[in-house]
């Protein structure tokens, strides 16, 4: 089904909101979610979810196109097709997920790894992601509109709701946005931070519901940090945040030749205004551990 709910929603001395949200959307849409550059996003992924769940999914519940418009010129479909029709194209789709299952499947049993053979289960999934951001008008402008993909609409509308619904907790400077900690007590900020930060990341290979275990968290943290082949994986501390006036463009403008560019809207780090990051700390942390 397409949900969204906020996990986390903090409101900076200065009046800026940010918000983490959990939002469950059709997976063919997700290109066109990862163009709005002001998110910081971690998802599912196709190569950590294993193949057997993946599989049952598109057997038992594939995701269904929200409309079948019809064909048109433009990127924008006609009216919705007569309800006939809708019945046989929606019947056209199930048997083409039916197909794309059979064929994973052999795929499966010859031994493909999953990141392969998930990838023909795709277009038939439903798929959970995790945003956060300080910047929403414009995917709102955008994708609530009447011209969007009904896809990507009607979650973009979900989030606009969930928000609209949500009241965003006052912090201070050196408070901290930590987004699936509300189940925490005895812990300080500094692992706090490192649990949150983690439980981000797990999105990418199980849900977001059941029984949590903080020390796995921390355990999680640190290989994320470890890296494999020396590759750390930032992303999941770019929604742990905490308030800083400094993380904002000085007002002004820039000007080319043809016009005048705000920049106040602007963050100097990041893509947080008015915020700094858990990812900002921990990579200047981590170049004073190696070079001094």
């Amino acid at each position: 089904m397409v949900e969204a709910k906020v996990i986390a929603d903090s409101v900076s001395p200065d009046g800026v909101r940010l918000t983490t949200v959990q939002a469950t959307m059709h997976r063919f849409v997700l290109a066109e979610l990862n163009t709005h550059r002001v998110f910081s996003r971690n998802s599912a992924s196709s190569r950590a979810i294993s193949f057997k769940k993946q599989f049952t999914r598109v057997q038992n519940d594939p995701a269904i196109p929200v409309s079948f418009p019809a064909e048109q010129k433009g990127m924008q479909g006609g009216e919705e097709l007569p309800f006939k029709e809708r019945l046989l194209a929606e019947d056209v789709w199930r048997n083409a997920a039916n197909d794309a299952a059979k064929y994973a499947q052999q795929l499966h049993e010859l031994g493909v790894h999953k990141s392969v053979a998930n990838r023909l289960l795709e277009p038939f999934l439903l798929h959970t992601v995790v945003i956060t951001s300080t910047a929403w008008e414009n995917f709102f402008n955008q994708r609530c509109d009447d011209a969007a993909q009904p896809e990507i609409r009607v979650v973009a509308e979900a989030i606009r709701v969930a928000m609209g619904e949500s009241e965003a907790t006052e912090k201070d400077l050196g408070d901290w946005h930590l987004p699936y900690t509300d189940d925490l007590q005895g812990f300080d900020t500094h692992d706090l931070k490192r649990i949150s930060a983690a439980r981000c990341a797990r999105v990418s290979y199980e849900t977001q519901e059941g029984t949590r275990d903080p020390q796995a968290d921390l355990d999680l943290f640190d290989r994320l940090m470890e890296g494999s082949n020396g590759v750390i994986h930032w992303s999941p501390l770019e929604h742990v945040a905490t308030p800083c006036r400094d993380n904002r463009q000085f007002r002004g403008s820039v000007r080319n030749t043809s016009a005048t560019i705000l920049t106040e809207h602007l963050p100097k780090m990041g893509n947080l205004l008015g915020w700094m990051q858990f990812r900002a700390e921990a990579e200047a942390g981590l170049k004073e551990t190696t070079f001094v």
